[in-house]
């Protein structure tokens, strides 16, 4: 990118080819003049696309659409900013990745791809959050305020492998900030009809039939005590643990990002 070069600048940057077409005097800016590094992360898993809607309104938002309206809304904080900003999105591949920069083209280049997240849905993919998590993690090379979109389903043998993955988010004095997206009302209360209904892993394809009370107790039990979980071992590692429950206001997002940025500077 360029800017007006003004008197008593430094002339190492300045740009003669341009000089050369327009008779007027602009300095190259680079990525490092910018204020801050932001890398988003958008778990792109079947599961982030529960629950499932006909139509897509502020209303009635999945998890997977309620992520990329809050990245996108982060997004637009930066541009103002003049912030670099990189995006990464995965299921069971590390599907795109780019680094952080803050040219125009290149922000209409991540508003194209959130906007392809809504309008391509992905079926039964399974995905290991951890694997890709450090594949990231390895791609960060420069110090970035790291900001994860996730529900956080695994399996619970492979629960220490996505905290160890979580850690390596730090390495290297990033900032890291979870956004733990979750429908409350049936994910987290399991609010179902008390009638015969069969339950299938979107993922996997495995589904079980029952009665929504018999387990609800036991269910919410379990889930409270993932929550817990994953909340303390944020804290372990100086993470940024936010509950973000689809039905709420972006300013649940937005409060904690924007915090996060004064930390991060």
């Amino acid at each position: 990118e360029h800017k007006i070069y003004n008197p008593g600048e430094s002339t190492k940057h300045i740009d003669w080819k341009l000089f050369a077409k327009t008779d007027k005097l602009y300095s190259k800016r680079f990525e490092e003049d910018t204020n801050l590094r932001c890398h988003l992360i958008i778990d792109n898993s079947s599961s982030m696309y529960f629950p499932t809607r006909n139509t897509f309104n502020l209303e009635t938002l999945n998890k997977i659409g309620f992520s990329v309206l809050a990245a996108a809304a982060i997004i637009q904080i930066l541009k103002k900013q003049r912030d670099a900003v990189g995006l990464s999105v995965f299921n069971d591949t590390l599907q795109y990745h780019t680094q952080e920069k803050g040219s125009e083209r290149h922000l209409r280049m991540l508003t194209h791809q959130l906007n392809e997240l809504l309008i391509k849905q992905e079926n039964s993919k399974q995905t290991r959050t951890y694997t890709h998590l450090h594949q990231i993690a390895e791609k960060l090379k420069r110090r970035s305020l790291v900001v994860l979109f996730s529900d956080m389903f695994q399996q619970e043998t492979e629960e220490e492998s996505l905290f160890e993955a979580l850690q390596h988010l730090k390495y290297n004095k990033h900032e890291v900030v979870l956004f733990h997206v979750f429908d409350a009302q049936t994910e987290f209360h399991f609010e179902y009809a008390n009638t015969p209904l069969r339950f299938v892993d979107v993922e996997s394809g495995e589904s079980v039939n029952l009665y929504a009370n018999s387990v609800k107790d036991t269910y919410k039990k379990a889930v409270e005590a993932y929550f817990k979980r994953l909340a303390l071992r944020c804290g372990d590692y100086k993470i940024d643990y936010v509950k973000a429950t689809i039905n709420a206001p972006f300013t649940h997002i937005l409060m904690p990002f924007l915090l996060s940025r004064q930390k991060f500077k």
